[in-house]
């Protein structure tokens, strides 16, 4: 079967022929529908090294870490699922039997260290191929919903998701505010996501204007950039400030925006890896400001997040492309030229 890939550190990632995977003990072979492409996969073949990067990710493997397909065959001891069915694949795989596994924390897995991948498709073979074996506890039932669009909601959808779910205190009542930073494939269903479950106002920033233009469509207000952002942000809250803010960057300008704008007493969350630094300082912002990160989330969560999308509450604006353009859908993603998710469907859509 073809597949994308990762064979060599700093470098492009080859669609290549290999075997196709066989189901083992308590695994389901998936024929893949749709495989999301993330910045998280730019990261693996184009930033890490044998000296720099988790262990679990050194060459080879298959990329793809937000995966959804129809049941192909079953592996000994799976029960309980039917071929043909459709699934979203929750990516992370821990140990299976530590205290932060048993919650379906895998991103958390206190063994992780020891494992030999970190999820499907990152040290373990992804779904960006024609199939992807994956355990049957992974599986999250998608019933009549579109597989393919579905894809990147176990990454993309999954990671706001966790974030926006832990600040849910500081957005109850009636008059709140939130701030997503960055508007890709995770900020925009952040949008979608904070306005399904709150009542917040919710305000949303990118240096891209078709990107806020599309925000706004989904009821976020944006805030022009320049010099004066903050002092308008301000301006939008009435002076209040926002109450949580989702930084999906993680560079130092986004961080001192996000700690300049937050609220007494408000929560600000960095979800994007962009290795960014902040300088804390105690009347440097206001008294009892949270800052803190977040990773992925967890496998009830990913079942909470299929249930808004069946709803019709959330949609991920995708760019479907074929297993033979997978390259180029990578290529894209690394110029920023893509205007929605990237997502390869290996059987067409």
């Amino acid at each position: 079967m073809k597949a994308v890939v990762f064979d060599q550190y700093k470098s492009a990632p080859s669609l290549k022929e290999i075997d196709r995977p066989k189901p083992g003990p308590g695994e389901v072979l998936l024929k893949v529908a749709g495989a999301g492409a993330c910045h998280s996969d730019v990261a693996v073949f184009r930033d890490f090294d044998a000296e720099f990067g988790p262990s679990q990710l050194k060459p080879s493997f298959v990329l793809g870490h937000e995966n959804a397909g129809w049941v192909e065959e079953l592996g000994a001891g799976v029960t309980g699922i039917d071929e043909g069915d459709a699934y979203l694949v929750y990516g992370p795989v821990g140990c299976g039997h530590c205290r932060a596994c048993s919650r379906g924390q895998d991103t958390y897995c206190e063994n992780a260290a020891t494992m030999p991948y970190l999820a499907v498709g990152l040290g373990r073979d992804g779904g960006m191929a024609e199939y992807v074996s994956v355990p049957a506890r992974n599986l999250v039932p998608l019933g009549d919903a579109d597989p393919t669009v579905a894809a990147p909601l176990a990454d993309a959808g999954l990671t706001p998701y966790h974030a926006i779910k832990k600040s849910l205190p500081v957005l109850a009542g009636g008059d709140t505010y939130a701030l997503v930073i960055g508007l890709g494939g995770l900020g925009q269903v952040a949008v979608q996501i904070l306005t399904a479950l709150t009542g917040a106002t919710v305000i949303a920033i990118d240096t891209r204007e078709g990107a806020m233009e599309r925000a706004r469509a989904n009821g976020a207000v944006t805030v022009a950039g320049g010099e004066a952002q903050a002092a308008r942000i301000r301006e939008a809250t009435g002076g209040h400030g926002v109450d949580a803010v989702f930084d999906f960057v993680g560079i130092d300008p986004t961080i001192a925006l996000a700690m300049s704008v937050v609220a007494l007493r408000g929560r600000v969350t960095v979800v994007g890896i962009g290795n960014g630094t902040y300088a804390w300082n105690f009347y440097g912002v206001p008294y009892e400001v949270e800052l803190t990160s977040t990773y992925w989330g967890t496998l009830e969560e990913l079942h909470e997040v299929v249930d808004l999308y069946r709803a019709g509450k959330i949609t991920p604006d995708v760019e479907i492309f074929s297993l033979d353009d997978a390259l180029e859908a990578y290529r894209r993603l690394e110029a920023g030229e893509l205007t929605g998710r990237a997502v390869v469907a290996p059987h067409g859509h």
